[in-house]
Formats: C-alpha cells, sequence, structure tokens
C-alpha cells in the first residue's frame, strides 16, 4: 500500500483549518432539528437499501434533516480499517479524527451485512421514510449545507480501476493521496496537494463539497451494489450537487427509502482516478415528494436522476458503454424539454446541439455517467 507523506498543513497542528465535527448529543442541537447521525445502527456500507430494508427515520415531505456522513476513505479492509492510525501517518492529531469515523471501522461486518471482498466502499446513512409517498411520486432532495467535519481528505486509485486502469497506479497496491483543507485570503477553502511526494509547494483548487450518493430504495429484497448509479439514484457522482441544487427521483416502493453518502469535498467531471477529494460532511437536506401528476407535468416520464440547481436543468444517462450514456442522456434531454416547455422533438434535439454542453459526470463506477446543462434562462426562466 502506497501512501503519500503528511504535507505542512493548518490542520497538523492544535488548530484545524475547520472545526471538527463529531457527532452531535441531543443538548448540542437546536429544538426541533431533526438530525441522522452516522452509526452502524444508522448506516449501510457497500450496498443501498432496497423495499426490504427498516427506514432508520421517519418524516413529513418537506422536512430539513441534518445528517452526518461518513467517508469511506480511511476506515476501508485495503487501508487498515483503523482511521486512528491510518491519519496519524499524515500528522492527523487523534482528536481530529471523527468518533463515528471510528466506530464503524471497529464495527462487527454483520451489523452492515457487508462482505468486505464482494461489495461496495461507500457508506450511506439511512435509509429515511417520506410518508405518503408511493412509486410513480418523485422525491425531490434539496441540499441546503454541506459543511465540512475535517480539514483534510483522500484521493485513491484502488484495485485496477480509474480511467487509466493498467496504467495506474504506477506502483503494486493501493495509492491513496492525502489532500489537507487550507484558507484563501479571501476565507474561501480550498484543497492542497504537493507537487511531488513530501515537498512543501503545493498546487491549490476550489473546494465545492457535495454528496456523491443520493438514492431511494430499490424494489424486491436485495441491496444494490454501492458503486454503479442507476434509476434509483445511488451513487451519481454529479457534481453539480452542491449547495442549493435538488436530485429528483422516481420513487420505486412505499416511503421512498432515501438515503445519502460517499461526501465530497471536490471532484473534477470524470473523477478519472476512482475517488476524489473523498472526506465527510454534515449536511441539510431537505425531502420533498411531488406527486405523480405534477412530477409529469415538470418533468415528464423522468426514468432516472434529474438534477436540477438554479439555473440549469440537469438530465442524465447511464449506462456501462459511455457513448450509450450520452445517447440516453440526449434522449432524456428532448423527453424534459418537450414535457416542461412543449418544445418540438426535433427543434429540442437542434436546441441541444447548438446550446447544451453533455458533461461526463463520472467514467469509475461501472456503469458510466453523463449529465447536461439546460439553461433555463434560454425558456424565460
Amino acid at each position: 500500500m502506497a501512501i503519500f507523506e503528511a504535507i505542512p498543513a493548518p490542520h497538523a497542528g492544535p488548530v484545524p483549518a475547520t472545526p471538527i465535527l463529531q457527532p452531535l448529543a441531543r443538548g448540542d442541537r437546536d429544538e426541533g432539528v431533526v438530525y441522522l447521525p452516522a452509526t452502524p445502527a444508522t448506516t449501510l456500507w457497500g450496498r443501498l437499501p432496497c423495499a426490504s430494508d427498516e427506514p432508520v427515520l421517519t418524516i413529513d415531505p418537506g422536512t430539513a434533516v441534518l445528517i452526518d456522513t461518513l467517508s469511506h476513505e480511511g476506515v476501508l479492509d485495503d487501508q487498515g480499517r483503523d482511521p486512528l492510525a491510518f491519519f496519524a501517518r499524515h500528522g492527523v492529531p487523534a482528536g481530529h479524527v471523527l468518533d463515528d469515523a471510528v466506530a464503524l471501522a471497529a464495527a462487527d461486518d454483520d451489523q452492515h451485512g457487508r462482505d468486505p471482498g464482494a461489495d461496495g466502499p461507500h457508506v450511506v446513512t439511512g435509509p429515511i421514510a417520506i410518508r405518503g409517498a408511493q412509486p410513480g411520486d418523485v422525491v425531490t432532495m434539496t441540499l441546503l449545507d454541506a459543511t465540512p467535519r475535517v480539514p483534510y481528505g483522500v484521493i485513491s486509485n484502488r484495485h485496477g480501476r480509474g480511467a487509466l486502469a493498467g496504467e495506474f497506479p504506477l506502483e503494486a497496491g493501493l495509492v491513496s493521496v492525502f489532500a489537507a483543507v487550507d484558507h484563501e485570503p479571501d476565507g474561501s477553502l480550498v484543497g492542497t496537494l504537493p507537487l511531488v511526494p513530501g515537498a512543501d509547494h503545493t498546487v491549490r483548487f476550489p473546494l465545492h463539497p457535495f454528496l456523491g450518493i443520493m438514492g431511494v430504495a430499490v424494489a424486491g429484497d436485495e441491496r444494490p451494489h454501492s458503486v454503479p448509479p442507476g434509476t434509483h439514484g445511488g451513487n451519481v457522482d454529479i457534481a453539480l450537487l452542491t449547495e442549493g441544487a435538488s436530485l429528483h427521483l422516481p420513487v420505486q416502493v412505499p416511503g421512498a427509502l432515501a438515503y445519502v453518502g460517499d461526501p465530497h469535498f471536490a471532484q473534477g467531471d470524470g473523477e478519472v482516478a476512482l475517488t476524489a477529494m473523498e472526506a465527510s460532511l454534515r449536511v441539510t437536506v431537505r425531502f420533498d415528494l411531488v406527486p405523480r401528476a405534477e412530477a409529469v407535468a415538470l418533468f415528464g416520464e423522468i426514468s432516472g436522476p434529474l438534477a436540477e440547481t438554479a439555473e440549469l436543468l440537469v438530465p442524465t444517462g447511464l449506462d456501462e458503454d459511455l457513448d450509450e450514456a450520452v445517447r440516453a442522456c440526449v434522449r432524456a434531454a428532448i423527453d424534459l424539454l418537450e414535457a416542461r416547455y412543449g418544445m418540438d422533438r426535433s427543434l429540442a434535439y437542434a436546441y441541444l446541439s447548438a446550446a447544451t454542453d453533455f458533461d461526463i459526470s463520472q467514467v469509475v463506477d461501472l456503469v458510466k455517467g453523463v449529465h447536461a446543462r439546460i439553461r433555463k434562462a434560454d425558456f424565460g426562466g
């Protein structure tokens, strides 16, 4: 296992670059706040919820929930399954390692029903039942706030995967690159990486925290693997889903059984190395329910994830073949423009070619993802 050496960073001393957000005790949160911690009892590790899973929380539509999420980086078996020791090698004091990460790593796999050799790496918090949700409805998950819980993250290339599988890693085994969080003069947060291992000179890049996994449960009694995204959402890894953005998902089971996880501090479209800057977040997510008739009027017959920001409508395409993922995204975009704006399909196809960017969400999750950026302003808002 190859691990880059620690680099000098503000968090290595007694004052971290950002506060350490340990799990909240009852007296630590405002009255009326609905809080969901990440414990062995409230998380799944490596699998996603299905219809036979019991909710860990039940809420009314429109409820905002304060949720702790855990990154899988630093807790996985191939990293030693000991976050205290893993991060200590990078100069992180024990008090700056999350208690719930330590508890998760120490928990018996039977508590999660997890097979480390067969299941995915991701930790998801949930599932959350939304009262009244029925198949055919749409659940809208809006990220109201995403706050880093720690001032560091990890970017990994492992298991012979990534865009350059067979070329990277350059050496045998896992490469986990430690990335520190620092401040810019204007107070904004940036990630930093050394130009070469152990160097003081760094490259700095902006942080834009988001959840790589937002989803709903699938029908049946088999939990999906956490890596490939699908009609249920899951590991969509769309970097546009930052604060203020929403993901619309067609409900597949009564109650929807929504969940979140795979927190990121930053990611480039493509996520080519396999992971991006992965690190735990405390998020506030609002769960809204759109009845079927209203959803059809707004979005058409959506069969998979549809993202939305203040400026953009973001249909998606998913397939193991990247070409097919692009085609699926184009079809979804045409369907959306026809349903929402009454646009002729041939004219919609022409508009998309002239005015819309089709971006690669990720190429590393077995099922590849593509998303389109349709400007709402082009249609008068």
